[in-house]
């Protein structure tokens, strides 16, 4: 058997070297594969393990009133972050900052907790309490620029401005409805980090700068917002209403000066409140107006030259119509009255048959002229343009109802909208809350001015005027209304109220519109009392009210008193 013959020594030495140089050629390859063709991939994955994108919160524009006084306003203020990565002891981590930022420790410690790059431990912290955070220089614990959304005068207007969420976007009024106006465009920042999350000073540091929101100047003056947010509360408490609103307006230019609710709510503790008392009652809540919307059946009538103002109408103690017997709220034998006196006297009787000279299909396109089951224009949230029945859905009782009424619904907004316009000389000018905008430019830009609609005459809206003023002069409903020094036109208004609850009428709706001064209007003031618990009559609760703020807005805008007298019109005959 033979034996394998021996290796040859040089044979080895020689597949050695080959194996020793394909290793160190494959070693080359890579180390040129590594730092030359995937460098860039290498170093961008370092960078991005190393980087962190912070948002730059572009801040909100401020709501100032009529003034410039700041109704809402934007701080500054900081989110705490974490990178769960960088935290090693998440427990002695969590006992230091609990107490700076009034937490407890079990509810920190489970934010640092994991494996995420990014996590918010707390939200609206000041700036102050950021550098004290900061100067313990706590591992993979940062801060991101924010900022918190603050009303200096509280419920003043709340209603009308709104408030914002946790987020900083509007959830309810103006701070809703003008949210891409307010709000601006978030930036973002992007910086490399080191050891113990740290920002290097070398290295990338990106920087996409956000947009600011615009300032947004009201119409609202908000002296006279808080003279009325505080008279009606007080009617409300001393009346146990289930509410009230007041509105002041310019009927030359449609700017509201004031829009009051009570009760209201303290936007910078919106969750504190019930949900039904952060809405605007003024634009959402609909009733039936009652002896106030008489104004407008008198202007039909006497725009189509049906009867003027002492004109005489022999009003009986009941009025039978459709099927029904119509009263007036107090009950009388047989009336002689002018057409003055019927609107003095508020009587539902006189009126409808005023109504009678000019028919249903008539007094229907008046009331739409009147801006009645329309959009305001004010395009505010959750704003009910009212109801008003389509003329072939009037029923027997629809037309004399509703023309001294009853039937119809509107809200606050345009039943002040409706005395506008007869104290406007018969232009119904859109109201409006939005004065202008100023931009990051710091320019004004003044808002759009409204649309106006002529309704009647100036010679018809005079006649209505006069006719008003008897209704605070002594043979009136509402001589309590009176302003000394000045001449006053208003209308009271009592309404049975529709209770929702049981879709019926139950309770009433207590109002009192008027303007000054009569012979040159330049305010409008409107109260309204929904259910009201210790009496009901338009003039008795909404009047003293209405003399109130009235005689504050007066002085306010520095309007002179009236040197004329009114004119003297026969009541009865």
């Amino acid at each position: 058997m033979s034996q394998p013959k021996p290796a040859n020594p040089k044979r080895r030495l020689r597949l050695a070297g080959v194996v020793c140089l394909l290793i160190l050629i494959a070693f080359v390859v890579k180390l040129f594969y590594v730092q030359a063709l995937s460098a860039p991939t290498f170093a961008g994955a370092a960078t991005k393990s190393r980087s962190v994108t912070n948002v730059l919160p572009a801040v909100r524009g401020t709501i100032t009133d009529a003034t410039g006084i700041a109704l809402a306003t934007t701080v500054e203020s900081r989110n705490i972050t974490a990178d769960q990565t960088l935290i090693k002891n998440p427990q002695a981590t969590a006992e230091l900052l609990a107490p700076m930022i009034g937490k407890s420790v079990s509810s920190v410690r489970a934010r640092l907790i994991g494996d995420r790059r990014f996590v918010y431990v707390a939200k609206g912290i000041t700036p102050k309490k950021w550098d004290q955070i900061k100067e313990m220089g706590i591992a993979g614990i940062f801060s991101e620029g924010t900022s918190t959304r603050v009303y200096p005068a509280k419920s003043v207007a709340a209603n009308v401005i709104g408030f914002v969420g946790a987020d900083g976007a509007g959830l309810g009024g103006l701070e809703l409805s003008l949210q891409s106006t307010l709000s601006g465009t978030p930036g973002k920042q992007t910086v490399e980090t080191g050891a113990g999350g740290r920002q290097i000073p070398s290295g990338t540091d990106k920087v996409t700068p956000a947009l600011n929101g615009s300032d947004v100047r009201l119409t609202i003056d908000r002296d006279i917002q808080w003279v009325a947010q505080q008279a009606i509360a007080a009617k409300v408490a001393e009346t146990g209403a289930q509410s009230g609103t007041v509105v002041v307006m310019d009927p030359r230019t449609g700017n509201i000066l004031a829009m009051a609710t009570a009760p209201t709510f303290n936007p910078n503790k919106p969750s504190a409140s019930k949900v039904s008392l952060r809405g605007n009652r003024a634009v959402t809540d609909i009733y039936e107006p009652g002896s106030t919307s008489k104004i407008m059946t008198a202007a039909a009538v006497i725009e189509e030259g049906k009867l003027k103002a002492n004109s005489k109408i022999t009003v009986p103690s009941v009025l039978n119509r459709g099927g029904s017997a119509f009263h007036d709220h107090d009950e009388h034998g047989t009336l002689r009255l002018t057409f003055a006196g019927v609107l003095a006297k508020s009587s539902n009787i006189g009126t409808i048959q005023a109504s009678e000279k000019i028919g249903a299909k008539t007094l229907y396109g008046y009331l739409k002229k009147f801006g009645i089951a329309e959009p305001s224009g004010l395009n505010f949230p959750g704003e009910s343009r009212g109801l008003l029945p389509a003329l072939k859905d009037w029923s027997g009782t629809s037309f004399p109802t509703i023309a001294f009424g009853q039937g119809l619904s509107l809200n606050s907004i345009q039943a002040t909208s409706v005395f506008a316009t007869i104290a406007n000389g018969g232009v119904r000018v859109e109201p409006r809350l939005v004065a202008g905008t100023t931009g990051t430019d710091g320019k004004f830009v003044e808002a759009a001015q409204s649309r106006r609609v002529e309704v009647v005459s100036p010679a018809t809206a005079r006649t209505v005027t006069d006719m008003l003023e008897s209704v605070v002069s002594d043979g009136g409903t509402a001589p309590m209304a009176r302003i000394p020094g000045y001449r006053v036109a208003g209308k009271t208004g009592t309404a049975n109220r529709v209770d929702p609850a049981c879709g019926c009428y139950r309770g009433y709706t207590a109002s009192f519109i008027g303007f000054a001064p009569a012979d040159n209007p330049q305010l409008v003031v409107s109260v309204t009392l929904q259910a009201p618990k210790r009496g009901h009559y338009g003039g008795m609760l909404g009047g003293p009210v209405f003399k109130r703020v009235m005689s504050f807005a007066l002085q306010d805008q520095r309007i002179p008193p009236t040197g004329s007298k009114a004119p003297a019109l026969k009541l009865t005959w």
